[in-house]
C-alpha cells in the first residue's frame, strides 16, 4: 500500500504480534472467551485498530446511516411536492 506521495508503508504496523494463537487465527485456550482480562484486551485491541484504520482513511459509513439518509431525502421531496 503506498500512500499520496507514492511512498510504500507497512501493512497493519499497529496490530500487535498473535500471541495466544495458532496459525489458523484462532485461541488456543477455548476457555479464553471467558476470561474477563483477555475480553477487554481484546477490545481495546479492536478499538485501537479502528481508530488506526480511520486515521488512514479507512472508515466507512454504516449502511443504516446511508438508509436514513436516504429515506430522509425522498421524505422532504415527497413533502414539497404533494403537501406544500
Amino acid at each position: 500500500m503506498t500512500d499520496r506521495n507514492g511512498a510504500a508503508e507497512p501493512q497493519h504496523a499497529e496490530e500487535p504480534a498473535g500471541e495466544g494463537r495458532s496459525p489458523a487465527g484462532r485461541r488456543t485456550d477455548p476457555l479464553s472467551s471467558f476470561d474477563p482480562v483477555a475480553a477487554y484486551e481484546r477490545r481495546t485491541t479492536r478499538i485501537r485498530e479502528e481508530i488506526a484504520r480511520n486515521r488512514r482513511g479507512e472508515y466507512t459509513v454504516p449502511t443504516w446511516v446511508l438508509a436514513l439518509a436516504l429515506a430522509a431525502v425522498v421524505g422532504l421531496w415527497i413533502l414539497v411536492l404533494f403537501v406544500l
